[in-house]
């Protein structure tokens, strides 16, 4: 028995007619993301980097050489506000990290761009972050994680067919 078994007989004692079977699901899955989150953000944190700042260099390194988008490209990638990825970006330059650069053709336009420091961090960063996802799917058989994935997929396909 588990915290959220523990839940449903609580609220199947005091309130035998409420179906809490999406609580419990739900509950769970936030508790995953939990853990998740904790051992992803430690490791970003030995980088001097926060989560956010992290899939905007993961989001530029795999966008492939010269490994630059516009604001408005990780913006839509990242599902951001531009006051959000301001503040990231920002922080990230600060870093030395990335640079905003303007197109020569039109000043209005800017670029963003792995620097190559930043280029050397999250290509280091981005193989220790894949191992640690390793480890944290391991007691999940292949079968199991290919299980898990096409059924979260279809479930987030719900809020996000849009």
């Amino acid at each position: 028995m588990d915290a959220m078994d523990k839940v449903a007989t609580q609220w199947a004692s005091e309130r035998p007619d409420l179906d809490t079977k999406p609580m419990i699901l739900i509950g769970r899955i936030l508790r995953i993301a939990k853990h998740l989150e904790t051992s992803i953000s430690a490791l970003h944190k030995e980088y001097d980097l926060k989560l956010g700042e992290f899939d905007v260099l993961a989001t530029l390194l795999r966008s492939s050489s010269p490994y630059e988008l516009t604001p408005s490209e990780l913006i839509n990638s990242l599902f951001l506000t531009s006051g959000a990825m301001t503040n990231r970006l920002d922080k990230l330059e600060n870093k030395g990290l990335i640079v905003r650069e303007h197109s020569k053709e039109d000043r209005r336009s800017v670029m963003v761009k792995l620097t190559a420091e930043g280029i050397k961090l999250i290509s280091e960063l981005i193989k220790r972050h894949v191992e640690i996802q390793h480890q944290l799917v391991s007691s999940l058989g292949l079968e199991q994680r290919e299980q898990v994935n096409d059924l979260v997929k279809s479930w987030l396909g719900q809020f996000e067919s849009a």
